[in-house]
């Protein structure tokens, strides 16, 4: 049997058992698709099975989420949690909560957080969970009695040696700190449950900045293989949340110049460059005022483009960093022809398949998420090794931390490429890098 027909005969089955479900799909093809080579010169994970095992979640647990909002009325709101794989440690994945999260969404998510908490080099296996509440528009009051009867839940399935959530889209410091001090209140135990803490109970300095720096850092080194850097480089930035805001930084730091940011009204152009004073202004209207990133334009007398993406805009580098699928093949083809020579990904697959065959083909420079965003999850690891230890680091160990991991994680995809025959393409070297990691481990531990 060769290794096309293990694949096409895993992936149809994943279609049978997840049909409809098509951002899980997309994740798995995606994945399935680097693996040829690799089957070939291993047929020991085709007698395992290791495909069609790694495409199965460990376990999948779906709960309903009753809470009662100020004026009284009972709410009910379902809850998720996909524990993927533990070959390499607890599982490790964030919470989202948001409207329109569904199984197909954070199975997806789960399944991604496999191969990327593999790359990073520490001991954490693959999550995700969440809910479809919308905690924007509620009181405090109604996020906490939301995050407590979700946590009441959820406390059963996790611990620090078990599955360990992180924050996502709509969980941040507020709801980490109400799901903690109900899991403590039940389970009676001070642990390292939960990353994305407050630094003076347990959190770790750099985790809010991580996702954005660990995907500069990434791009720097891919930057490197062609003897360049960011120096005078244009970036186009997507997305006005954490991620963005900190890609923004770093870029500032290493000598880019980000011209600009959206959010789901539309984006930015700021030809000037966003500098430090401008980022803070930002950083005030998104995470204190939650206001919208069209103030910025009215603020600073730029363009705002109303309903529109960032991706005509002419730049060196481009950095996708708010939500999947967010870049489509017309976006690319526009990014090409403007000139654009490096894309990467701060969001969690936001390039279509059609995008990203446009990227390849084009032997740009390309980081895919599972590469590319790697920090954020690599900095919650660090958050647990320093809880483990009743320690806390400072911002300098970590960063220099993270910045090694994203060094590592170029390291092994770029590897990985070249050894399987496709030298440059960071696409199939995450995927295989990451891949083998954990097939290797399932092999270790049989039949799990």
């Amino acid at each position: 049997m060769t290794a096309n027909t293990v694949i096409n005969a895993a992936y149809e089955q994943v279609q049978k058992r997840n049909s409809g479900e098509l951002e899980f799909l997309q994740a798995v093809k995606e994945v399935l698709d680097s693996l040829g080579p690799v089957l070939e010169k291993h047929p020991e994970y085709v007698d395992a099975k290791i495909i069609d095992r790694i495409v199965e979640p460990e376990r999948q647990i779906m709960f309903r989420v009753p809470w009662q909002d100020d004026k009284g009325n009972v709410q009910i709101n379902r809850g998720f949690r996909f524990e993927f794989n533990s070959a390499l440690g607890p599982y490790k994945g964030g919470l989202r909560f948001h409207p329109t999260v569904t199984a197909s969404i954070l199975k997806f998510l789960g399944f991604e957080q496999i191969f990327k908490n593999a790359l990073t080099t520490l001991p954490m296996g693959g999550g995700k969970g969440g809910s479809d509440f919308d905690p924007k528009g509620k009181s405090d009051n109604e996020v906490m009695r939301f995050c407590q009867s979700f946590m009441t839940e959820l406390c059963r399935h996790i611990g620090p040696d078990t599955d360990v959530p992180a924050g996502d889209i709509g969980v941040g410091g507020r709801e980490i700190g109400f799901m903690f001090g109900q899991y403590k209140r039940l389970r009676n135990e001070f642990t390292g449950v939960l990353t994305g803490k407050a630094l003076n109970w347990g959190g770790s300095l750099i985790r809010t900045e991580a996702t954005g720096y660990g995907c500069v850092y990434l791009a720097e080194e891919m930057l490197k293989t062609r003897n360049e850097s960011f120096e005078g480089k244009i970036c186009a930035v997507s997305g006005s949340g954490n991620v963005a805001q900190y890609t923004v930084e770093k870029l500032n730091q290493l000598g880019a110049k980000a011209v600009s940011l959206s959010d789901s009204s539309g984006s930015i152009y700021d030809p000037d460059g966003i500098d430090a004073e401008k980022l803070a202004f930002v950083l005030e209207l998104k995470n204190i005022r939650r206001g919208r990133i069209k103030e910025y334009a009215d603020k600073f007398g730029v363009e705002y483009r109303q309903g529109k993406r960032p991706w005509d805009i002419k730049c060196d580098c481009a950095f996708p960093s708010a939500t999947q699928n967010e870049i489509d093949g017309e976006d690319a083809k526009t990014l090409l022809k403007n000139g654009c020579t490096l894309v990467a990904e701060g969001a969690n697959m936001p390039s279509t398949p059609e995008a990203v065959e446009q990227f390849l083909a084009q032997k740009i420079l390309y980081g895919p998420g599972k590469a590319a965003n790697a920090g954020g999850v690599a900095t919650s690891g660090l958050e647990m090794s320093q809880n483990s230890l009743r320690l806390s680091w400072t911002r300098e160990e970590v960063d220099e931390r993270l910045h090694n991991i994203m060094i590592a994680v170029h390291q092994q995809s770029y590897d990985a490429a070249e050894e399987y025959g496709q030298p440059g393409n960071l696409v199939m070297g995450a995927n295989i890098a990451g891949f083998t990691k954990v097939a290797d481990a399932m092999l270790d531990q049989g039949l799990v």
